[in-house]
């Protein structure tokens, strides 16, 4: 019976289905749901690893063992694996090792827009893209295959469209493929460079070999229509270009892309008069036909910003004619900018922290990235996971070099602190940074969808685990115990008297908050019932409350008003109000 599945949905049944023993993964967004969907199959071993590097690490030593593996980031994440990724190139693999990317064209939930097609042609790996949820399926089975029968890694690129559209889909059953025996075998896994030399070699025959495949396997595929303009494409491009050409044009649908299919590009070329090629983000397939010395239009006329759409491509292909499929409305929308939800538990260490003028705020990945929204506007700088703690520590040195005394306050989540922040903890602490480390622990990994981390003490299968402890780890890595406090943050005070000691401390600082994440399921329950209310006889309408940014507050009507569907009873507006006129319900 067929199902409509989103493509994560449709890759984590694939998978199943294409028999897969163990899979791991750091959650991202577009790829999150691909784990999740992942661990309600009780055959498959599934789990939320520390970080990508880890999550390939940990699916590298299963395929090596004999087993069918795979690991799931999104496209940034593939830069913290691409260690390991560039060397299982010249490993090759024991059981079939599929690497899922996805890549987030016009940023939504990400720091940057990049193409991570490249890193096929960069790691020289073979590299499949499907163009709905039935191709996801289908396409990853066929990329365990892959795997197997040319002794590769496979990296398996979607994005955001593919991820989250949902597409009918017809399931199979599962095929039982037994772990392959392991034998030891040093010159496959030990990469010294005697070994790794020789594997290049082997490796530069498999590129051959895919090679020939990419000519002749039915995942690169022609589609003839009417007329003599032809249209390479791939991925969800595909879907935007029929969308628009229809069948005025003949299509060669790039599944298997790399290595690309010279040889069917160019016969597909010669049976047309005029050769498009629509693709997102960066040229990659057209820059590899015109480097065959094909004549194509492409980034020409697509922009090289944003993530593609029909109309983006009707406009840049027929300028002249008038947009369709979309629908007017009369309501004069105003912005909304993200911001901390109502009662979340950075609000107040934010709201504190944003009283310092001498503070300089290296912010990180994660929910506690809009710390940079008015009016709390304290976040500096964002770069990448981790990058919280380590630029803090640079910029301290190069503060300290200038005569300047500015006070560095990096903020980072417990799930990001244990993806890459401790590394840079330890930097701060060999090398006397005085900056202050404030882990934001809310006890989940809230921004991609609250799952489970070090931190949580559960696995992503529902085992209860050991529980990370961050005071013990902080102390282990060699802060001292008096230079650590752990607060509530909904406590002002306490945050108030943390924030100073931080501030005032000449050694490496650690600040840790400890509540949960207002929106886990269980917090909502318990305070269902607690809601703040303002007292209009004592409000002097002097809007300090304001400034802590809460969505849940509003001055209207020549008055403030919380919205109580939205508050959860924090009290953070209630400590700033000067004349007590906020008072919380329901305790």
């Amino acid at each position: 019976m067929k199902k409509i599945m989103t493509g994560n949905e449709a890759i984590a049944r694939g998978a199943w289905e294409a028999g897969l023993h163990v899979a791991a993964a750091y959650p991202g967004t577009p790829s999150t749901e691909i784990l999740e969907n992942l661990s309600g199959y009780k055959d498959v071993y599934s789990e939320w690893a520390t970080n990508e590097k880890v999550a390939l690490e940990v699916a590298a030593g299963a395929s090596m063992a004999g087993a069918r593996a795979l690991a799931a980031m999104k496209h940034v994440g593939l830069n913290v694996a691409a260690d390991p990724l560039f060397t299982l190139a010249y490993t090759g693999v024991g059981g079939g090792l599929v690497v899922v990317t996805a890549d987030d064209p016009g940023l939504f939930s990400s720091q940057n827009e990049q193409d991570n097609r490249f890193y096929a042609s960069h790691a020289k790996l073979a590299m499949i893209e499907p163009s709905d949820s039935q191709e996801s399926l289908d396409f990853i089975k066929e990329a365990f295959a892959i795997s197997e029968n040319f002794d590769t890694p496979v990296l398996f690129r979607v994005s955001t469209r593919i991820c989250h559209s949902k597409t009918l889909v017809e399931p199979g059953e599962r095929a039982e493929v037994a772990v392959r025996p392991y034998e030891k075998n040093s010159a496959k896994y030990v990469m010294a460079p005697a070994h790794a030399k020789k594997r290049k070699y082997l490796m530069e025959k498999r590129i051959a070999a895919l090679k020939e495949f990419s000519e002749t396997t039915p995942l690169n595929r022609v589609e003839r229509g009417e007329g003599k303009t032809g249209i390479i494409t791939s991925g969800i491009s595909y879907n935007h270009a029929k969308e628009v050409f229809g069948d005025g044009a003949s299509y060669l649908k790039l599944g298997f892309t790399w290595p690309l299919p010279e040889k069917k590009i160019r016969d597909f070329a010669a049976s047309v008069d005029t050769l498009y090629v629509i693709e997102e983000n960066e040229p990659y397939i057209e820059d590899f036909v015109k480097a065959l010395g094909v004549a194509c239009t492409g980034r020409e006329k697509l922009p090289w910003v944003d993530e593609l759409t029909p109309e983006v491509i009707r406009r840049a292909f027929f300028p002249g004619e008038a947009e369709t499929g979309g629908y007017a409305i009369d309501a004069n929308i105003p912005p909304r900018p993200p911001v901390l939800c109502a009662g979340c538990t950075h609000r107040g260490f934010f709201y504190e922290v944003g009283k310092y003028k001498d503070v300089v705020v290296t912010g990180d990945i994660g929910c506690y990235t809009l710390g940079m929204v008015p009016p709390l506007s304290v976040t500096d700088s964002v770069i990448c996971m981790g990058a919280s703690v380590s630029a803090g520590v640079g910029f301290r040195k190069a503060v300290e070099r200038a005569g300047r005394n500015e006070k560095v306050f990096a903020v980072i989540g417990d799930s990001t602190f244990f993806h890459s922040g401790i590394t840079g903890l330890i930097d701060a602490i060999v090398n006397k940074a005085p900056i202050v480390v404030n882990i934001l622990d809310n006890r989940i990994t809230a921004m991609t969808g609250h799952q489970e981390n070090p931190g949580t003490g559960r696995t992503l299968m529902g085992e209860p685990t050991h529980q990370v402890d961050l005071k013990a780890l902080c102390m282990a890595c060699g802060v001292k115990e008096e230079n650590i406090r752990l607060i509530d943050p909904y406590d002002l005070t306490a945050t108030k008297e943390a924030i100073k000691a931080g501030h005032d401390a000449s050694e490496p600082f650690v600040i840790i908050t400890t509540s949960p994440c207002a929106l886990i399921k269980e917090v909502i329950k318990k305070r269902a019932n607690m809601k703040c209310a303002v007292d209009e006889e004592k409000c002097v309408k002097c809007k300090l409350c304001l400034k802590a940014g809460c969505p849940a507050l509003n001055f209207r009507g020549g008055r403030v008003y919380i919205d109580r569907a939205s508050c959860n009873g924090c009290t953070v507006c209630m400590q700033i109000c000067p004349k007590k006129a906020i008072s919380r319900e329901g305790e």
